[in-house]
């Protein structure tokens, strides 16, 4: 039994211009795939696995026309050239669902869709994707199976990516042809008002493994959908795959009525306000450390990274003892790597990538600390501002765990405030926070999501639009026809 496997996976804001290319992208190819972190499940499988090319990249604005090109015109020599050494059984697609590629609407559709034309309609293929993806029925319409993270934060990724390769293994050993059904739902939130961690997401996705043993049923997911797309294929969705289609139909429009009608019940899970006021707050804890979020540049969401408002206004308001972690800026790292450790200088910080958006700040610091962290490959230096400590990077990086600060030395149990650039935070840095604070601010992930530029959702979809009635039908694969 052969099976391929190869994806895309990003996410992308159309809140900023800032265009992801090739260079943001982790490339694995090959025997690659077989020893990466990532795809740690895929030696143990019973199936003979054919790796070919997976792209990944911290989440930021559009992919450029010219990357996702190379990407996919790649993929598909690879995927060609396996089909000529010997036939494949499946394919598996590790997606993410909120890829936008600058001047394509549905850049999974158009992917899978030409995987499709190169497999033929007799391969299985099946695909996850993270429960923040988007989908539409040119996707649906492509594969036979389909799986999504049920966790937020996403604790499950590996888990579900080997429970869709192993689904897809099972089709091909018992020759059974399952099909997939959905139910697009009107309702976009973000992911910090639908933290799996919090009712009443907690709750809706705890049933999603009882839906798996319904007779007929293979997989439920249940999608929340990517918000900061201004894209006509957002929105949140039941999909359910499975072999009998009145029980398909069924549990998809059950599953997406129980998510509509608890539409108004999510809330943030940490308390959240303005900047000013989760910074009092936090000064006056009497619990540390604090962790104090900056949701608006939130890299891990598609946020851009190089925003200095919690800088500029701890600085202003002399909020000495913050460590502030996270301001992408590559000139200010490389001018640290010349002068060094200990010396005094006078820096920039902020507004590199995306100056339209955002404005730089000018201060004097000391550069305490510079390293190269090996294991994500970027340099990270540490300055000081009259007790302000600042954490920069030279490339954009999610500084979700308490262990990516390590290479400078820190140790952030005994920090009084963290600030870190992140909507919901991680279960590890979860475990230190004392308490978790969220501030809403500005960037391409604004919280703020009725106010959003909407010109091309669909219509009406909440938070955008509230007073409308919702009756779930489920769409089916149009390969269910062709079984």
């Amino acid at each position: 039994m052969r099976i391929a496997v190869g994806g895309l996976h990003t996410e992308c804001s159309t809140y900023t211009d800032v265009l992801q290319k090739t260079d943001d992208f982790k490339v694995l190819r090959g025997d690659d795939l077989m020893i990466s972190d990532f795809f740690s499940f895929l030696p143990r499988s019973k199936a003979e696995i054919v790796p070919l090319m997976h792209a990944r990249s911290t989440p930021g604005g559009a992919v450029s026309r010219s990357t996702y090109d190379l990407f996919k015109q790649e993929f598909l020599s690879r995927l060609e050239l396996a089909l000529t050494d010997a036939p494949i059984d499946g394919l598996y697609l590790a997606m993410h669902g909120a890829v936008h590629v600058d001047g394509l609407e549905d850049a999974e559709g158009d992917w899978i869709e030409a995987a499709r034309k190169r497999v033929g309609p007799s391969c299985p293929i099946s695909v996850s994707f993270d429960l923040h993806g988007n989908l539409s029925q040119k996707i649906i319409d492509q594969i036979d199976l389909f799986t999504a993270f049920r966790h937020a934060p996403h604790i499950d990724t590996l888990e579900t990516m080997e429970r869709a390769l192993n689904n897809l293994i099972n089709v091909v050993e018992t020759g059974e042809r399952p099909f997939v059904g959905w139910v697009p739902i009107p309702v976009l939130l973000p992911g910090e008002r639908t933290s799996t961690v919090d009712e009443p997401a907690k709750s809706l996705y705890a049933q999603l493994p009882g839906f798996d043993k319904i007779d007929g049923i293979t997989d439920a997911s249940l999608m929340v959908g990517y918000v900061w797309a201004d894209v006509e294929r957002a929105n949140a969705a039941a999909v359910i795959t499975g072999t009998n289609e009145v029980t398909v139909r069924q549990s998809a429009e059950q599953l997406a009525q129980s998510y509509f009608d608890v539409r108004a019940e999510f809330k943030f899970g940490p308390v959240t306000g303005s900047l000013s006021d989760m910074l009092a707050k936090a000064i006056k804890s009497p619990t540390h450390p604090v962790v104090l979020t900056d949701s608006g540049d939130n890299p891990g969401g598609g946020g851009v990274g190089d925003r200095v408002c919690v800088l500029r206004y701890c600085v202003q308001n002399n909020v000495r003892g913050a460590l502030i972690i996270g301001i992408a800026d590559a000139p200010a790292v490389q001018q640290c790597f010349k002068l060094g450790e200990g010396v005094f200088t006078d820096i920039w910080l902020g507004a590199t990538l995306d100056p339209a958006r955002s404005t730089p700040w000018q201060g004097h610091v000391r550069i305490e600390k510079i390293a190269k962290d090996n294991k994500r490959g970027n340099r990270i230096a540490l300055l000081n501002c009259n007790g302000i400590r600042i954490v920069i990077s030279d490339r954009r990086y999610t500084f979700h765990e308490p262990e990516n600060v390590e290479p400078l030395g820190l140790d952030l149990t005994k920090e009084r405030i963290v600030v870190i650039k992140c909507g919901y935070i991680s279960p590890a840095m979860a475990q230190i926070a004392n308490p978790n604070l969220m501030a809403l601010t500005d960037g391409a992930v604004n919280q703020d999501i009725a106010s959003l530029q909407n010109l091309h959702r669909p219509k009406p979809t909440y938070p955008f639009e509230s007073d409308f009635a919702f009756r779930p039908k489920c769409k089916t694969s149009a390969r269910v026809t062709s079984k």
